[in-house]
């Protein structure tokens, strides 16, 4: 209360000094596009001036959002007229980014919506005062002409030294376009005209050969311009491929090629596989699904089910593959919640089993086959494929008999399972056939040793080539 009552006493002078000096940054934020500087400069009003000052100046607050608003929604032929009250953001604007202070939009070179516009892209022309549409006509900058295809040489029956050529000073480049027009900016234009340098000689430094401070404070009376480096050379042809249609990425698909990217580039990756047999669990598996009750409660077991199940109790009892990677710590997870991959036309999703292993076959093959339904469907919340201790994806379906899959961080293992199919074994010192599924783990070797994914994927194929453990 003491501080709001001191500034009541404040000079008048000192107190405008204060306000124009904070609208300044707020007005100087909005021409840079930075909301946190237009609060940050209405926070130090009302620090200086309390709630009722603040209050006050609203209707300012109000008419930056919409002078914002108006920047972002410009359209062609529209007025461009800044107000800027602090001349040293003025200058700050200038130096940085080459800003036209007032004008005419007079040309839009990328439209709204447009995706993957880089970092000093040219996005729009704008006429100064005096110009018209005609003065637009060739300021594009122009596309790089295509190298002369060199000639073959002539063989020479009797090659006879040629005399060096000494290379020819190379032409000066013009910064001036067919209609006359420099781009420079405000700044360089005043200070050219101050140090009576000739702005047509000079090839300027910024975006598009915008010629900026630097450029004319390198440059010695008269404007001598600097070398221009060669063209480079044109790329192939549309035409020199074969024809192809584009599909753009969904944000699903871009989030997913950046995770995996990630993954595969950041986590070092240890595989390890084992050859599981397969014939008591599918006996099993047949047995239970003959005992599905009608209506309410049917179940109809998959080996995927079995799978999920060995996969939730083996992590029970190495508890040390329930973790994931931190540069402070390594985090083990309390309960045991397991991903499955899903495949669907936007991508591939992974929700989660919560409690995996205090769960039956029943309850968890019932709750993977509503959840793959609605992933499929995309109905799945974020909190339903979000998390989880360790990811199960299974291609058998499809015939793949071995793969090696990708970790999903957090995660810091993923089971990667092929087909059951029959393959000559020896069992006893007889050779027989059995039903073989190979499996394989792919783990991060920061959380997970070596000796530790080798005791999980023992755990795992013990529970799996003796299923009534799993009923347990």
């Amino acid at each position: 209360m003491g501080g709001q009552l001191g500034d009541w006493f404040l000079p008048r002078q000192v107190a405008r000094c204060h306000i124009l000096r904070s609208c300044g940054v707020c007005f100087g934020s909005i021409v840079r596009g930075r909301w946190d500087g237009i609060f940050f400069g209405f926070r130090r009003i009302g620090f200086r001036f309390g709630r009722s000052g603040f209050l006050s100046f609203f209707p300012i607050v109000l008419a930056c959002c919409w002078l914002r608003f108006r920047i972002l929604l410009r359209r062609l032929g529209d007025k461009l007229q800044l107000a800027i009250l602090d001349p040293n953001v003025l200058q700050g604007l200038q130096e940085r980014h080459e800003l036209c202070v007032g004008g005419t939009l007079g040309k839009i070179l990328v439209q709204d919506g447009t995706e993957g516009v880089a970092v000093n892209t040219q996005i729009g022309l704008i006429l100064e005062e005096g110009e018209d549409q005609s003065a637009l006509d060739g300021a594009v900058a122009a596309t790089p002409n295509p190298a002369p295809k060199a000639e073959a040489p002539k063989p020479q029956s009797k090659p006879e030294p040629q005399p060096t050529a000494r290379p020819e000073p190379a032409a000066a480049p013009s910064n001036a376009k067919a209609s006359g027009r420099v781009f420079a900016s405000p700044l360089a234009r005043r200070l050219a005209e101050e140090a009576g340098i000739d702005l047509t000689a000079i090839t300027g430094s910024g975006p598009h050969g915008r010629i900026v401070k630097a450029d004319i404070a390198g440059a010695p009376p008269g404007g001598l311009p600097a070398i221009q480096a060669p063209a480079p050379v044109p790329s192939l042809a549309p035409g020199a491929v074969g024809s192809y249609t584009e599909i753009p990425n969904s944000t699903m698909r871009k989030v997913i090629g950046q995770r995996l990217s990630d993954a595969k580039r950041d986590v070092p990756h240890y595989y390890l596989t084992v050859d599981c047999m397969i014939d008591d669990l599918l006996k099993l598996r047949a047995d239970l699904n003959s005992r599905s009750p009608e209506g309410a409660g049917a179940y109809k077991l998959s080996v995927n089910d079995f799978i999920v199940r060995a996969v939730a109790l083996a992590m029970r009892q190495v508890p040390g593959v329930n973790a994931s990677w931190s540069d402070e710590a390594i985090r083990r997870y309390n309960s045991v919640d397991v991903s499955i991959a899903v495949a669907t036309p936007g991508g591939l999703i992974t929700p989660i089993v919560r409690s995996a292993d205090n769960k039956g076959l029943a309850s968890i093959s019932n709750e993977v086959k509503e959840l793959a339904g609605r992933a499929k469907e995309g109905k799945l919340q974020p909190e339903e494929y979000q998390g989880g201790g360790f990811t199960i994806s299974n291609l058998g379906m499809f015939g793949i008999k071995h793969f090696t899959a990708i970790i999903n961080p957090p995660q810091s293992a993923i089971l990667a399972v092929g087909a059951g199919e029959q393959r000559p074994v020896v069992i006893e010192g007889a050779l027989a056939v059995a039903t073989i599924m190979t499996c394989t783990l792919s783990a991060d070797h920061r959380s997970i040793d070596g000796a530790l994914g080798a005791q999980f994927l023992a755990t795992y194929k013990k529970l799996i080539e003796e299923p009534l453990t799993m009923l347990l």
